[in-house]
């Protein structure tokens, strides 16, 4: 599935639940399954390397496959094994698939979910996402950081 057509499914079923029962609802509709779904996709990197900046490295060919154009920065410093994810292109964002739904920005449904579950998803790791910037705040790329204790 295209990048476009996976997030216009989470905009309808998020829109659909937010009329229909609020935002706590819609969002833990959109989040249930979420988190073991990220620990399928992004384990199969994190697991299979030694660092985050190695496994982020090894998905970008992924991410460009659904249109995605990310570039990944190792900013490990003091015991702790970190990398920026930056992403130049926001597909969300270009085509206004939150506007087409009534929504300001895209970020809540998309980028805020994936880094919520990210953390619980690898939350073994001790590792936590956070959103940096984001291109709908008006930056010119949204950037990510990943973090955990080096192993």
């Amino acid at each position: 599935m295209n990048p476009l057509d996976m997030f216009r499914e989470k905009f309808v079923l998020y829109r659909k639940v937010f009329d229909e029962s609020g935002e706590k609802k819609a969002w833990d509709s959109l989040f249930d399954g979420y988190p073991e779904r990220q620990r399928k996709n992004m384990g199969k990197y994190i697991d299979k390397h030694n660092t985050l900046a190695e496994a982020f490295s090894d998905a970008v060919a992924a991410y460009k496959q659904i249109g995605m154009e990310m570039q990944v920065v190792d900013v490990s410093n003091n015991g702790i094994d970190a990398v920026l994810e930056i992403q130049h292109v926001c597909p969300a964002l270009n085509f206004n698939l939150h506007k087409d739904f009534g929504f300001e920005k895209p970020c809540h449904v998309i980028c805020e979910m994936d880094i919520a579950a990210t953390n619980k998803a690898f939350s073994d790791l001790n590792m936590k996402g956070s959103i940096l910037c984001s291109q709908a705040d008006g930056h010119s790329v949204c950037m990510f950081k990943y973090e955990r204790p080096k192993k």
